[in-house]
């Protein structure tokens, strides 16, 4: 009988280092001999390159209801054709970014999160999600050059607060992001490696 897959999400403010450690941690998980895949939202299907090109490089962004159904909508996409398979092939899935993002950026903007929640129903839940803590102040100071619309101290602190709500009750484990990156990745891998003891 295959072995069923894994599924885990990589989540955290901008710059918190989401991209690097999803990417480093495929590649850990590699070392020690385990199937893993590195994938993305938005996706790279065809509707997550249109939310890439027409939602979120718009120098003026959509409205936050708009930029949640289209994220909600790439990700039934996502699930279907790039999760759901190699999930049923046994791989281990890391995704840089999924759901929490949708309820943390779109909640901070205003949106109920019920609502959201109900948008993304579909949506595979992941086996483990984790959260990569970075003080607000701290991000902000990363992406001053980017002049990146989610530059504000007070947007960052939104959505971090929604994004707690999650590690307080237990569906996201957070990781202390405000260290090196060797030290970070340690810590996600250790994670990883003893939830995947529990599976």
């Amino acid at each position: 009988m295959k072995k069923r897959g894994v599924f885990i999400c990589i989540e955290g403010l901008d710059t918190s280092g989401k991209t690097t450690h999803a990417r480093r941690l495929v590649r850990n998980l590699r070392k020690r001999g385990f199937d893993a895949i590195y994938t993305t939202e938005p996706s790279r299907g065809k509707i997550g390159r249109f939310v890439r090109k027409h939602i979120l490089q718009r120098k003026k962004r959509v409205p936050s209801v708009v930029e949640a159904l289209f994220f909600a909508l790439d990700r039934v996409d996502h699930v279907e054709k790039r999760i759901k398979p190699a999930l049923e092939e046994g791989k281990i899935v890391v995704s840089d970014r999924y759901v929490y993002s949708s309820l943390a950026y779109q909640g901070a903007a205003g949106l109920d999160l019920k609502w959201i929640e109900e948008i993304n129903r579909l949506a595979l839940p992941p086996n483990l999600a984790i959260y990569i803590d970075v003080p607000p102040e701290v991000v902000v100071e990363r992406i001053k050059r980017k002049k990146s619309v989610m530059e504000r101290l007070e947007t960052q602190r939104r959505v971090r607060e929604v994004y707690m709500k999650f590690v307080e009750n237990g569906r996201l484990v957070p990781v202390n992001g405000n260290r090196t990156k060797d030290e970070v990745a340690k810590d996600i891998l250790a994670v990883v490696l003893d939830f995947l003891k529990k599976v």
